[in-house]
C-alpha cells in the first residue's frame, strides 16, 4: 500500500513498518519471563515478581549532542549502549533492580540502517542488565528535525524493596568515599567539547590521532559507549549507604545530591589519575580546572558512600575502586585541594 501524498510531505509509512520488523527482532532478545503480550502491543505489560515490598524506581534521559559525533562519523553501533547505560546508572543508585526498558527516536528522516544500530545497541545494553526493551516509538518528524538530525530519549523502570532503598539517610560524617572509573567522557561534556575542537566547522579533526589517546582517533575515543555499573555493585547494595552517578555538573554537583543535610564531602583530586582524554581537552581549549570538574566526570563515573570499615571490603570487591574522600561536616560543599592538578 502507498501513501504519495504523505510519502511526499516527508513521511514514509510502508518504510516504517519494515524498519519495525528488524526492531521488533532485536527487542524480542531482552524478554524474560516477566514480560506479558508482544512487541507493538499499544502498551508494554510486564508481570512484578520476587518481590515482597516494592518500590518502583523510573527516570529519563537523552544522548544529548553526543548524537552529533554519532551523526559526524556515521557511527551509530554505541549510542544505544549509551542510552541504556545512562538511565540504568540512575536507579542503580538508589538500589534498584531494572525491569524494563522504553526508547523515543525522533527524525527527520528515516533511515533503517541507522535505527536497527541504534536499537541493537540498546538490546545489547538491556541483555547484559538483565532487563526488557518492552517497547518504544520511532516518529517522522520532518518539519521539526531537519537532514539527518534525530533524537534519542529512554524511560527505564526497576524496582527496590522499600526496606532496602539506598537514599543516603545512613552516611554520616567519617564515611568514606569510593570512585569506580568512567569510561570515557559517557555522556556528558560533548558541547563544550565540540567548541574546543572546532569539530562543528572542521569534523575531520574526529580523525586526528593524538599521542595520549594511544593507537584510536579523537573521534573513537569520544564514542566510548557510557559504561554501566550495575554489574558489578549489585551485589554490594547491603554495605554501601549512597551512591551518586556523576552526570552533568561532574562530582561537585552530583556527589551532595545523596548527602544528608549539612553532611559534604572532602575529595582528594590526588587518588585518582586522571585519563588522558580530559587533560587533552583541558591543554587544547584552555580550560580552567574548575570547569573541567564542573562539566566532565574526569574519570570517575560513580561515587559509592559507605562505612570506613566497609571499605577494604569493597575495594577488594570492586575491580578499578579506589578511596576518594571521606563525609564531612558542612552543607554539601565538595573541597576539591588546592594544588593537586
Amino acid at each position: 500500500m502507498t501513501h504519495h501524498l504523505y510519502q511526499a510531505a516527508g513521511v514514509d509509512l510502508d518504510l516504517a513498518r519494515e524498519t519495525k520488523k528488524a526492531i521488533f527482532r532485536h527487542a524480542r532478545t531482552t524478554f524474560g519471563p516477566g514480560i506479558l503480550g508482544d512487541i507493538g502491543a499499544f502498551g508494554g505489560l510486564f508481570h512484578l515478581t520476587d518481590f515482597r515490598d516494592p518500590v518502583l524506581v523510573a527516570s529519563t534521559d537523552g544522548v544529548g549532542t553526543k548524537l552529533k559525533l554519532a551523526t559526524l562519523m556515521n557511527r551509530f553501533d554505541t549510542i544505544g549502549i549509551d542510552l541504556v547505560n545512562q538511565n540504568l546508572n540512575d536507579i542503580v543508585v538508589l538500589g534498584a533492580k531494572p525491569l524494563f526498558f522504553l526508547d523515543y527516536i525522533g527524525v527527520g528522516k528515516l533511515l533503517p540502517d541507522r535505527v536497527e544500530a541504534v536499537v541493537k545497541g540498546m538490546a545489547e545494553a538491556c541483555r547484559e542488565a538483565g532487563m526488557a526493551l518492552i517497547g518504544g516509538e520511532t516518529a517522522q518528524l520532518p518539519g521539526l528535525y531537519q537532514g539527518a538530525d534525530f533524537d534519542l530519549v529512554g524511560f527505564i523502570v526497576g524496582a527496590v524493596e522499600r526496606a532496602e532503598i539506598i537514599n543516603g539517610s545512613r552516611i554520616v560524617e567519617g564515611d568514606v568515599l569510593l570512585g569506580l572509573p568512567s569510561s570515557g567522557l559517557h555522556t556528558n561534556g560533548y558541547s563544550l567539547v565540540r567548541r574546543v575542537f572546532g569539530i562543528d566547522e572542521n569534523p575531520r579533526v574526529l580523525e586526528e590521532h593524538y599521542p595520549e589517546l594511544g593507537n584510536i582517533s579523537l573521534g573513537e575515543a569520544l564514542l566510548e559507549p557510557h559504561r554501566s555499573y550495575y554489574s558489578v555493585l549489585r551485589e554490594h547494595f547491603s554495605l554501601i549507604k549512597g551512591m551518586a552517578h556523576i552526570t552533568g555538573g561532574g562530582l561537585v554537583e552530583n556527589v551532595p545530591r545523596v548527602m544528608p543535610q549539612a553532611l559534604g564531602a572532602r575529595i582528594q583530586t590526588r587518588s585518582w589519575e586522571v585519563p588522558p582524554l580530559f587533560r587533552l581537552i583541558q591543554a587544547e581549549g584552555g580550560v580552567s580546572w574548575e570547569e573541567m570538574y564542573r562539566v566532565f566526570n574526569m574519570g570517575i563515573g560513580m561515587v559509592v558512600i559507605c562505612a570506613s570499615d566497609k571499605g577494604n571490603q569493597l575495594l577488594n570487591q570492586i575491580k578499578g575502586s579506589v578511596v576518594i574522600g571521606e563525609v564531612v561536616k558542612g552543607e554539601g560543599a565538595i573541597l576539591l585541594h588546592e594544588g593537586v592538578y
